[in-house]
């Protein structure tokens, strides 16, 4: 293995960590209705749990009501009961061939609640980038031990390694601060 696998390896899982926090941040509820608040909401579809919008189209019509229109019309009794068991705080209602599901506004109990949420999920990404991090340092570290490099090499690696988290670091830091905003505006 040679340094550059090493930073390669780092990126490519430090981005994934980024693209993680992105889609946690996507379904952290702020005023508006937006179908990736129900990306977590799985339905009992023939005997499997099923994703929602595997077995049902979601839209966003207004910014207060969220429109879910199942592939199958049987199911619309199991969708329903699978939104309101969501712990969302949803209450929908069906006529038949749609569920409308009315986004009520929040709260600023609620938005402070939601910020604490944002919080701690910025804060598992920011560990998942560190937890990279130190594998990356440890691999370099036996790559040091074993010779396959020198310590000017493995000093080099070792900052550009840090260069990588900070600016990984940074971006869920972005991401953080947007969704607050977010969840903060009335």
């Amino acid at each position: 293995m040679e340094i550059k696998d090493v930073l390669d390896d780092a990126n490519k899982r430090m981005d994934s960590a980024v693209e993680d926090a992105r889609k946690k941040f996507a379904a952290v509820r702020t005023g508006r209705a937006s179908v990736s608040l129900l990306d977590n909401v799985t339905v009992e579809y023939y005997g499997t749990q099923m994703p929602l919008n595997q077995v049902a189209t979601i839209h966003a019509p207004e910014a207060t009501l969220l429109t879910v229109q199942p592939f199958d019309p049987t199911q619309i009794n199991n969708i329903e009961k699978a939104i309101l068991a969501s712990d969302l705080g949803f209450n929908p209602s069906n006529d038949g061939k749609f569920i409308r599901v009315p986004v009520p506004p929040l709260t600023e109990e609620r938005r402070k609640q939601m910020v604490k949420v944002v919080h701690e999920f910025a804060e598992e990404h920011r560990t998942a980038v560190r937890n990279i991090r130190r594998d990356a340092n440890d691999q370099l570290k036996k790559m040091l031990k074993e010779k396959t490099i020198s310590e000017d090499n493995e000093r080099d690696a070792l900052d550009e390694v840090q260069k990588l988290t900070d600016r990984h670091i940074a971006r869920i830091n972005e991401l953080s601060e947007h969704k607050e905003k977010e969840v903060m505006t009335v």
